[in-house]
């Protein structure tokens, strides 16, 4: 049977959570039985930049860092399932895909 494999990407990740809750009560409804979320590694993004504006003086340093989530969901194909969450409201900061796998 064919699956649907959805990838999330956030860097938030209480909205992320909240879409995969929002995808598990809608395959909950359907009778269907979902696969995940399954965490990836989470990619830490840092960049350390000078506190002085022209980059001389004291070596004191600021350090940022972005996280980004990322979780896997597998469901069957069915059209009962996927055109609820193809209506889904997502947040700007959550990245969707959906593919197709045999």
């Amino acid at each position: 049977m064919a699956k649907v494999r959805i990838k999330l990407n956030s860097i938030d990740i209480k909205s992320i959570n909240s879409v995969i809750k929002s995808i598990h009560e809608i395959t909950n409804r359907a009778g269907v039985v979902m696969r995940g979320p399954i965490p990836l590694p989470t990619r830490k993004l840092k960049v350390t930049t000078r506190k002085s504006p022209c980059g001389d003086g004291t070596a004191t340093f600021d350090r940022f860092e972005m996280r980004v989530h990322r979780r896997i969901i597998d469901i069957p194909a069915e059209d009962r399932v996927l055109h609820p969450i193809m209506k889904l409201q997502i947040p700007r900061s959550v990245q969707i895909k959906i593919e197709m796998k045999d």
